[in-house]
């Protein structure tokens, strides 16, 4: 059975409740399978806001199809938001707000949002007061206008201290505005400080959900799918994936040229060898834990660009002490190894030094290495995600060889070396 025809089998509530809580990508593969009469029918159910990503998901040469099947009034709406970017505050909010001016009295300006309300709006938790040539002033809340007298007026009760975003603000950035002051919805203002529309917390869970989506996938050392997994098609994933998997590849082609130099040391002490995964490994685990926490801080505005010394000198001490602890449990393991197993020969003390020495040294590194890569992407402009756990860990396991056998040298001068 087709998606249709499973969504046919539903009663008209069902069908309502189901549409309007489907993702954009859902409502424009369903919709495209209808017949015409039936895709304007649930094309106009949808607020403008939500309209204008059904049409902005269809290929260019199908949109001005959809767009006829609206009426006037709602065609002219998504047609203005459509001319914003989609992830700016002008492509998320919707033109349907309540609306007041501040010479009304409380009994006028409740008369006049009841019969708002009775139109679509998006929603009517608060009124916002507009002078005559729409420039916000204040906003009310329902609640205010429904328990103050009649007589008073709007201009006395309203909230002139407005939080409000700009129309071309990046979604990211309302995001943390909304995080916040833990607002239902927050006022777009164009030049002027002329109302363009309202953006609801609904819409930015959606928003916070894409985002954490295709951070999530650059972190995983791949370009965002932008679209479902399992709908995605196969060169096109090819595509995202591949370019980073083959720059990670040739990064790591140096960690066998790094071996291949010390390849007379490893050809003196082979017990060095068996060590090169759990040293690489943890200095790896070190810079991809920094950079996560990093990422995370700079993502949720805890963290600036200017802050970059605060956290290099936090990561110093934080690498210092998880060096020491993988340090102590590396000592240990290879002595007691060596004196139940005689694994390790007639130098074991001076290995288990080497290694103790390397692990602190080198998860110290891949903690400083994790935490100032994603402040030098952002400072050239890049996305600090794809600075994240397989960059990172290939640049540490690089580094993490040179700083293993270097300290190998030093310790083990005259004897194994």
């Amino acid at each position: 059975m087709t998606k249709l025809a499973e969504f046919k089998a539903l009663d008209p509530a069902q069908q309502q409740g189901l549409f309007l809580n489907m993702s954009s990508a859902e409502q424009v593969e369903l919709l495209m399978a209808m017949p015409t009469a039936e895709r304007k029918i649930w094309l106009r159910v949808l607020d403008p806001d939500d309209a204008a990503d059904v049409v902005q998901g269809v290929p260019l040469a199908e949109r001005a199809g959809l767009l006829d099947l609206l009426d006037r009034s709602a065609r002219n709406e998504v047609s203005a938001l459509m001319a914003y970017a989609e992830d700016s505050a002008g492509g998320l909010m919707s033109p349907r707000y309540v609306r007041v001016r501040p010479d009304m009295t409380v009994d006028e300006a409740t008369n006049y949002v009841r019969r708002q309300s009775t139109r679509s709006v998006e929603t009517i938790h608060y009124a916002y007061v507009l002078d005559l040539e729409q420039k916000l002033l204040g906003v009310i809340s329902c609640r205010q206008l429904l328990s103050a007298q009649p007589e008073t007026l709007v201009s006395a009760l309203m909230t002139t201290d407005l939080v409000v975003v700009d129309e071309q603000m990046h979604q990211e950035e309302v995001s943390k505005i909304f995080s916040r002051y833990s607002l239902l919805a927050i006022p777009v203002v164009g030049n002027g400080g002329r109302m363009k529309g309202i953006v609801t917390v609904d819409d930015i869970v959606t928003v916070v959900h894409e985002e954490a989506t295709k951070d999530i996938q650059k972190m995983g050392g791949s370009e965002a799918l932008d679209e479902p997994y399992l709908k995605i098609g196969l060169f096109k994933m090819f595509k995202k994936r591949g370019g980073w998997l083959m720059a990670l590849f040739i990064g790591e082609l140096f960690t066998a040229s790094a071996m291949g130099y010390f390849e007379a040391e490893i050809a003196k002490a082979v017990v060095l060898a068996l060590f090169v995964p759990l040293i690489i490994s943890s200095g790896g685990n070190s810079g991809s834990q920094a950079s996560t926490l990093v990422i995370r801080a700079m993502a949720l505005g805890e963290v600036r660009l200017l802050d970059w010394w605060r956290v290099v000198r936090r990561e110093v001490f934080t690498g210092l002490m998880l060096g020491a602890l993988l340090g102590l449990t590396g000592l240990i393991r290879i002595l007691l190894w060596q004196g139940m197993f005689h694994t390790y020969g007639e130098h074991a003390v001076l290995v288990a030094l080497t290694v103790s020495l390397s692990l602190v040294v080198i998860v110290l590194w891949g903690g400083l290495a994790g935490s100032v890569l994603p402040f030098i992407m952002r400072r050239m402009g890049f996305d600090p995600a794809t600075a994240c756990t397989p960059f990172v860990a290939t640049f540490v396991d690089v580094t993490g060889l040179i700083i293993y056998f270097q300290l190998a040298r030093i310790v083990l001068a005259g004897t194994m070396l």
